[in-house]
């Protein structure tokens, strides 16, 4: 009997008998507490925790008292008090109170909760422009990664007549995050003269091309008394045709509405747009004239529509969001146009264009230009970056892609780490599946660590099984390296044992289950996908149907063995199906194989696997797949222990 029937009948006694089969690791895993294990008053501190999540304050109040004698007191207190400083939809309160913040901010002072906690009042003290305390405790802010946050900082900076116009245009990029903070922002620096009209209008219409109408809404108030009344606003997001069937006026608002039509119309049909735009764009100003071509040009590349870098071309000039800028390059690399290519990220605003993908491909439009000295000074800018472009670079640069040499730390350094405080707590979090606060607490135990710190403390990590926290530990350092824990890899029997009974190459499987779980066994994303391989449940069943298993549980779905044989074979499925392409082959994994069909019937002549990638429509597919290919050539290169090429592994994609 072959190895792999041995395989698929050890797997399926075990699912009959119901067994949960084991690792072949050295030591067993740790798994979470399954809910029904957790004591009485561990399962209500998770109650605890989903009502302040839902800014419940009675429920809250009611499980903090419960919970008088719960060994993290800190949470308890945090988890009741949270919910008192937001409604139900989130806003701040006006009415909180500051005294009990307070004193909560004085008794932990120093700990990760502490700083979230400091997060929400800022939040709160913004929304009152109470200044003088928001300065006050933003001195005090640790991580400071939220953007409503940094929109009050810059409001506050603006109440003491200071010019924010540059570090608010660098932040205003994102509707999705503005929430109340930056919506006022928007509004204060348009009254100081800050933002023109014509930057709100830009701001509105990027919130009405991601489709927060809302938001766009809102900060049309910034306008004043030029703001167009709430009837022609909705017809322009939600009727626009019949707003375009009105006519365009002599008057900047007329024209301005306008383009919000145009935007929202090319979110629909951006052929459709274009024809109606073309009717109407004479009457527009040559910048208004071209900020509509760019808008149709965007939604036309996102849809992969014939024409789209066309339509970009007649986008000179135009003000954009930062996406329709970066999809005019793209528009432009999937015709080969590389002289497009360069105008158009030299056209980007300045921190755009100086983010590693548009730097490699300024040097890659440099280099088919002819000015190969240009090109190799944007490849050394990145080459040192341990990533997609930093490896797409290197080899521009002529050098095979290797791994740095490793650094070793002492057990004594290791065991330094049993003693940290936040790596305590966040191991108690972990077992009970609260993997967000883990992080939280696992994090911030991690700042102002040296790199053999944050090397003892992913080696730390390892000894107790907390992979995910080993990969993204170790991928800290910044001159001292060790890619055996930045690509680490557990499971290594088992992983290397169905990829080949799969002929698939060990160390794509551990790329795309690097990106797809860092190692987290009991992985459950968003939309349902489980595991190791984050398995879809309808995928992992008709895998298993294919090879005999039939139906599984949700728990089966979960276990190391058969998650692995399940996507292992999956993999194999897709990658058969994609004649050899890792990079198809790794975008259907993600984004299903009817997406990469599409990608691939759009394509009219080969093309470059890095510019395949590049121009993948979705944006997590396209981060996936860069990820992913990423980290199958370096985990090449430390288990073949020779240099790689990532743009052998890319190819080429045939139509």
């Amino acid at each position: 009997m072959s190895k792999s029937l041995v395989r698929v009948y050890r797997v399926v006694a075990a699912l009959i008998a119901g067994v949960t089969l084991v690792a072949c690791s050295s030591a067993s895993p740790i798994r979470p507490i399954a809910a029904a294990g957790l004591s009485p008053d561990d399962q209500a501190f998770m109650q605890l925790r989903d009502a302040a999540r839902q800014n419940d304050v009675g429920q809250a109040a009611s499980l903090a008292a419960r919970l008088s004698s719960y060994p993290i007191p800190s949470y308890v207190e945090y988890f009741a008090l949270k919910p008192q400083l937001f409604d139900g939809f989130g806003h701040a309160n006006p009415n909180a109170p500051d005294d009990q913040i307070l004193a909560y901010l004085d008794k932990y002072d120093g700990q990760a909760i502490a700083d979230r906690l400091r997060n929400d009042y800022l939040l709160v003290l913004g929304s009152r422009h109470d200044w003088k305390n928001f300065d006050a405790q933003y001195k005090r802010f640790a991580l400071d990664d939220d953007t409503q946050v940094k929109c009050y900082a810059l409001e506050s900076r603006l109440n003491h007549n200071e010019n924010v116009t540059e570090p608010a245009r660098a932040l205003l990029v994102e509707p999705k995050n503005y929430g109340d903070a930056c919506v006022d922002l928007i509004t204060a620096m348009a009254l100081k003269g800050q933002l023109t009209s014509d930057d709100v209008w830009q701001q509105i219409r990027i919130s009405y091309e991601d489709n927060y109408v809302n938001t766009g809404n809102r900060i049309a108030d910034a306008l004043g008394q030029q703001r167009p009344d709430d009837t022609l606003l909705d017809m322009a997001a939600n009727k626009p045709p019949l707003l375009l069937a009105r006519g365009v006026s002599m008057n900047t608002p007329s024209h301005q509405l306008a383009l919000l039509a145009i935007t929202r119309m090319a979110r629909n049909d951006p052929a459709v747009a274009a024809a109606t735009y073309s009717s109407i764009a004479q009457a527009l100003a040559p910048e208004e004239r071209s900020i509509g071509w760019g808008t149709i040009g965007y939604q036309a590349a996102l849809k992969q529509v014939p024409g789209a870098v066309d339509w970009y071309r007649l986008s000179v000039n135009a003000p954009m969001s930062y996406p329709a800028y970066e999809w005019r390059v793209r528009s432009a690399l999937a015709i080969g146009d590389w002289t497009m290519v360069r105008w158009a990220i030299e056209s980007m605003p300045g921190t755009l264009r100086t983010r590693p993908a548009w730097v490699y491909w300024h040097g890659r439009a440099l280099k088919a230009l002819g000015d190969p000295v240009g090109a190799a000074a944007d490849f050394g800018l990145i080459a040192s970056r341990y990533d997609f472009y930093g490896q797409l670079a290197t080899e521009e640069l002529g050098n095979p892609i290797t791994v740095p040499a490793r650094t070793t730390v002492t057990d004594d350094e290791i065991r330094a780490m049993r003693n940290v405080p936040g790596f305590a707590l966040a191991q108690r979090f972990y077992a009970m599946n609260l993997r967000f606060e883990g992080n939280r607490e696992w994090n911030w135990a991690l700042r102002g660590m040296t790199d053999r710190q944050l090397l003892a403390a992913a080696q730390y990590a390892k000894s107790v099984e907390l992979y995910d926290r080993v990969v993204n530990t170790a991928d800290r350092t910044q001159q001292e390296h060790d890619f055996t824990l930045r690509y680490a890899a557990p499971f290594k029997d088992i992983v290397e044992r169905d990829a080949k009974q799969n002929d698939l190459d060990v160390e794509w499987a551990y790329g795309l289950i690097r990106q797809e779980s860092r190692f987290v066994i009991a992985a459950r994303s968003g939309v349902g996908a489980q595991g190791l391989m984050q398995l879809m449940p309808g995928t992992a069943n008709l895998v298993a149907r294919k090879i005999g298993l039939g139906s599984l549980s949700s728990d089966q779905m979960s276990d190391i063995d058969t998650n692995i044989l399940l996507g292992t074979t999956y993999l194999s499925m897709v990658y058969n199906q994609f004649d050899g392409s890792a990079v198809l082959a790794s975008a259907a994994y993600n984004a299903g194989p009817g997406r990469s069909r599409q990608w691939k019937a759009a394509l009219t002549k080969p093309e470059e696997g890095a510019i395949f990638a590049e121009t993948i429509p979705f944006t997590e597919t396209r981060d996936y797949v860069k990820n992913v290919l990423s980290n199958t050539v370096y985990y090449a290169a430390l288990f073949e222990g020779k240099p790689q090429s990532l743009k052998v592994r890319l190819g080429f994609i045939e139509p």
